[in-house]
């Protein structure tokens, strides 16, 4: 960066909080459809409601990463606070069949990221606040206590002790005996449900005392997994009961751990000013600030040490497809080089016939998934993004381009699920019964909603663009014969690209040409990516008209729609049970994610001009107050394809962050002498008058 650009990048700086008001607060239909997410870069994370209520079975404030970042565990469910007084107050909230109780979203004035996720309650004119944040690299979360008066807080801890996307039932196998032991900080307690589980530690502030009145409580209610037509019943062990003081100067903790840590307030307070201080930002764009602590989420280490990308919490793990689309959003726009590079050789050390993996398992026992048709294709714009942001080239010519050849090699001769170059044409086609291989990958049961077999518009899209890399690349490194070959298959492919896909009663492509030959009409947004690309194919003109289309038939508020709302198809709302949810995701339902490559292939077939990049920005405006609306200071995976375009899947999703970010950061970004110009501009009246 030039010396007199330096300058103008700000002290890293708080991102102002996301307050929401008591009168949300205590409007429970509201307040818990908001949520808040706590990670902790391994896997682990801690997540719930404003209202305190759980509403998911992944819903916990400690879902532990027994082996990062997959083999997750909810080990504590909540911890339900009574304050003592004439009468006792609950802050807490839990549903039961038919009721509330307790109800403590009653009492709350107000809760915020401030970073953390901070609840205040009023009672009895005391201001009692509770704040929850995991410590980085360990499976530990702390929960803070503050009063304007002194109270006493009876804290009773929930335990799940399950996989995260089970849940569990009364059962005499669990061992409830609880071992306590006092350190110089205070109470420390001993759990462990189930030998085959690590034992949990919870620490209490120093005065604090137990009792052993541990029982089960039965049939807590997730409302978010009724509506998803799952179960969503679950009993909980309550291990015992805390007591503690709390008042004004004197915080008080409850700490649950499974590693060796000890805790006093000291330690608290070192361990809440470093997280506080790691949530710093250098941007003074709080849109941008906001997407930069959201991305931060989605970048997590595995129990080597080596980065990767979680897609999406709280189920995803790390697929393929998802880290190279999201990478150069999470990592590449926030300047960290290296760390995507390292994410880069992850992937590719896992390559099998010229692909890298789908999806890394759960579970020790499972496979490696490879079916996917287009991660691999990802795999080269995230190694050109790579290269933009100023990574080294000679990773591209050392350790990039021969495996490079090697995926190309295994595309023309054929790999798995009928992955291969047709000779007749150029096209890479693919599909076999059964298998869903592009990123609209939704099945039912044995059934591919959307099967895509053939030769679909954006992987060829994807599949000349790494022809067109590789050339360049051994161009520059000195392979000219290998050169002229890529560039020879490239023009091959765009030769037959737009004979075969151009529609001309449309004025767009079509989605896929069959395995018959037979091109399927419909209007879906894969076709952006033959003009969003770095290498795009169609005339200027011809990507006008693609533009325009999707623009007019997909383009909504909060991204585009997976399917013209014309077709017999379409589906304008995505919810009910898993069959129903996975028939609308990509026939109608709208995905954010996929208004980057919008933005790109308008400015493509556009140009870049003051008009069409303002133009741009406002197109972002309905998903930077959305970051106030769902899972809060982050992105949704889908929306519903017609208003009020409610959001649904994922409530963070890593490459509806990711999109965002790099807009804002990359592709719509001001350079530091346009700040100057506008700032000029701006001044110079007010200096005239």
């Amino acid at each position: 960066m030039p010396a007199s650009d330096a300058v103008l990048l700000p002290e890293a700086i708080p991102v102002p909080p996301i307050t929401v008001s008591r009168k949300v607060c205590t409007d429970f239909t509201r307040s818990s459809r908001l949520e808040w997410l706590e990670t902790n870069g391994t896997g682990g994370f801690a997540m719930g409601t404003v209202s305190g209520a759980n509403t998911r079975r992944y819903h916990g404030l400690l879902v532990a990463s027994l082996r990062p970042p997959v083999d997750r565990m909810v080990l504590l469910s909540r911890l339900d606070e009574i304050v003592e007084g004439d009468p006792d107050v609950a802050l807490s909230t839990m549903q039961y069949p038919g009721a509330l109780h307790p109800t403590g979203y009653h009492h709350l004035v107000e809760f915020r990221l401030d970073p953390f996720p901070t609840w205040v309650w009023d009672v009895g004119g005391a201001h009692v606040e509770k704040q929850v944040f995991l410590v980085q690299g360990e499976q530990t979360v702390v929960v803070r206590y503050r009063s304007t008066r002194a109270r006493r807080l009876r804290i009773a801890p929930f335990l799940a002790f399950r996989d995260y996307h089970s849940l569990t039932h009364a059962n005499p196998a669990l061992d409830g005996a609880v071992r306590e032991d006092r350190t110089a900080g205070g109470l420390a307690l001993h759990v462990r449900p189930y030998a085959s589980l690590p034992e949990l530690r919870l620490h209490a502030s120093a005065g604090a005392t137990f009792t052993a009145d541990g029982v089960w409580y039965y049939a807590a209610q997730y409302a978010e997994e009724q509506d998803r037509g799952l179960d969503s019943s679950e009993d909980l062990w309550k291990m015992g009961t805390i007591a503690l003081d709390v008042g004004p100067g004197a915080p008080a903790f409850v700490a649950t751990t499974i590693g060796p840590r000890r805790f006093d307030e000291a330690v608290v307070e070192q361990l809440a000013a470093a997280e506080r201080d790691r949530r710093r930002v250098r941007s003074d764009d709080t849109f941008r600030a906001r997407l930069e602590l959201a991305a931060d989420q989605f970048c997590v280490r595995r129990a080597d040490g080596k980065p990767t990308v979680i897609a999406g919490y709280p189920w995803f793990t790390d697929w393929g497809r998802d880290t190279m689309i999201a990478l150069p959003g999470l990592l590449l726009a926030r300047g960290r080089i290296d760390e995507a590079r390292e994410v880069l050789r992850g992937f590719c050390a896992h390559i099998d016939r010229g692909l890298i993996p789908n999806r890394f398992p759960d579970r020790t026992d499972e496979q490696l998934e490879y079916n996917t048709v287009d991660a691999t294709l990802w795999l080269f714009q995230a190694v050109f993004a790579w290269l933009q942001a100023g990574g080294s080239a000679s990773f591209v010519r050392d350790e990039f381009l021969p495996i490079g050849k090697q995926i190309l090699r295994w595309h023309r001769e054929g790999t798995h699920h009928g992955i291969k170059v047709d000779p007749r044409d150029g096209l890479l086609t693919q599909g076999e019964p059964g298998v869903q291989l592009t990123w609209m990958d939704a099945k039912v049961g044995d059934r591919v909603i959307t099967p895509r077999h053939g030769k679909p518009a954006e992987i060829n899209a994807l599949y000349y663009n790494a022809l067109r890399l590789m050339s360049l690349w051994a161009r520059a490194f000195g392979d000219a014969d290998y050169a002229t070959a890529c560039a020879r298959d490239a023009d091959r492919v765009a030769s037959s690209f737009e004979r075969l896909f151009w529609n001309a009663s449309r004025g767009a492509l079509f989605d896929v040409v069959g395995p018959d030959g037979v091109a399927d009409p419909r209007i879906r947004p894969n076709q952006i990516f033959a003009v969003a690309l770095p290498f795009p194919l169609l005339s200027t003109e011809r990507q006008k008209s693609v533009v325009r289309v999707v623009e007019q038939e997909l383009l909504t508020p909060f991204g585009l729609r997976t399917l013209s709302r014309d077709d017999a198809a379409y589906i304008a709302h995505y919810g009910g049970g898993p069959a129903e949810r996975d028939g609308a995701y990509h026939q109608g339902t709208v995905w954010p994610w996929l208004l980057g490559p919008f933005i790109r292939g308008y400015l493509t077939a556009y140009g870049r001009t003051a008009e069409t990049v303002a133009r741009c920005r406002e197109l972002l405006r309905p998903l930077e107050s959305h970051l106030s609306d769902a899972l809060l200071g982050s992105i949704s995976e889908v929306f519903d394809a017609e208003p009020p375009y409610r959001p649904g899947g994922c409530p963070a999703q890593a490459w509806s962050v990711a999109e965002l970010l790099r807009l804002v950061a990359v592709d719509l970004a001001e350079s530091p002498r346009d700040r100057i110009r506008r700032s000029a501009s701006a001044e110079a009246p007010r200096a005239r008058r």
